[in-house]
């Protein structure tokens, strides 16, 4: 038998529009090592939001009833030329209650449990998993931590472990008084990682301080450059994650970096050959990453996925981030939200526009079934 459902879809369309919409669906039996998910939670993160809306203009967009039709600039018509005409579900993480299960044992022991996943779809009102990429949660955890168990808690964790993997020992963080840049203060803090936490806002700044952060620097600033450098120096951190990506955030990092490592040295029209890196892993502007070499040749600018990185890893050690990260779902990698949304209130004009503001500190929770 088959289950109906609801799910959000975002459509490119060959006239320069985007549709995102509410549309009806039938849910297979689930089979195999499947199990069926009555979806109760998913956050609603920036990856969600560049598959959903991506640089549509939502201000002079039109609403109807579960249905967004927003304009779409001619440069990203041109970039996103392969997904024209092919819906595309949202939705990469969640959390729910198995409803039913295929006649796999791994299934089945899921049979009633609240379990979260990360099945790329998951804004809808039911979802087929594959039950050995579920998570079981414990009974006393609320639903939207275990919804968010997987993106933010993986990704701190993931920088971590690429510094460690690449031979650095200090980090450089963006946009670093979000969700996940709170998770990693506390993470960076609990396992003695010197940390660079660049932010945009004083009252930034002071939250980030009130955790314990101990190197905080504002880019709102007029001496954020040189507070960057005396930062940099006193951690001696060569690598940086920017979540801005457009802009000069990243020239301005690396620039800082080669100033502490060319100190002292004898000058070389090469720079210092101290290497330094940073990588772009979120683009809260959408604008080209401009750089200006004022930092020698030994300098890499390049981008970071999560699930490219799992992927990087062997095999045996992907179950052990998972299991660090459930482990501290309370504490460290604790989620906050702003507010929670529906299926339809989602696609309003009020909601769409809320969320996709993505506000430092603002994150929203999709609620599918209430």
């Amino acid at each position: 038998m088959t289950t109906q459902s609801r799910q959000i879809v975002s459509t490119l369309n060959a006239d320069g529009t985007l549709t995102v919409e509410l549309v009806p669906e039938e849910v297979a039996a689930p089979t195999g090592h499947q199990v069926l998910m009555r979806v109760e939670a998913a956050p609603i993160n920036p990856s969600d939001l560049g598959l959903l809306f991506g640089p549509a203009d939502l201000e002079h967009a039109e609403y109807s009833p579960g249905r967004i039709v927003a304009p779409m600039p001619e440069a990203a018509m041109r970039a996103l030329a392969g997904r024209i005409g092919k819906p595309m579900p949202v939705g990469n993480e969640g959390a729910g209650t198995v409803i039913a299960a295929g006649d796999a044992a791994e299934a089945q022991a899921l049979l009633g449990k609240r379990v979260a996943s990360i099945p790329g779809d998951v804004f809808a009102e039911y979802r087929l998993v594959d039950s050995r990429l579920c998570l079981p949660l414990p009974d006393d955890l609320p639903i939207e931590l275990g919804a968010a168990s997987f993106i933010n808690p993986l990704t701190p964790l993931g920088f971590v472990e690429t510094m460690r993997r690449e031979g650095f020992s200090a980090i450089v963080h963006t946009a670093a008084a979000s969700n996940l840049g709170q998770m990693l203060v506390k993470l960076c803090a609990e396992e003695g990682v010197p940390l660079v936490n660049v932010v945009r806002k004083p009252e930034q700044a002071d939250l980030l301080r009130a955790l314990g952060a101990e190197h905080v620097v504002d880019s709102s600033q007029a001496d954020f450059m040189e507070r960057l450098i005396a930062a940099v120096d006193e951690t001696g951190a060569r690598l940086a994650f920017d979540a801005i990506g457009g802009g000069t955030m990243a020239s301005q990092i690396l620039t800082a970096m080669e100033t502490v490592a060319a100190r002292g040295m004898a000058y070389s029209r090469y720079g210092s050959n101290q290497k330094k890196k940073v990588y772009v892993y979120g683009a809260l502007d959408t604008g080209p990453t401009i750089v200006t070499r004022s930092f020698g040749f030994t300098w890499e600018v390049a981008g970071w996925l999560l699930t490219p990185f799992l992927f990087s890893l062997p095999p045996d050690e992907v179950p052990k981030l998972r299991a660090r990260a459930a482990a501290r779902l309370t504490t460290t990698f604790a989620s906050r939200f702003k507010a929670k949304v529906g299926l339809e209130e989602m696609l309003t004009r009020e909601a769409a526009l809320a969320y996709n503001a993505r506000v430092t500190g603002e994150k929203y929770l999709l609620t599918p079934n209430g």
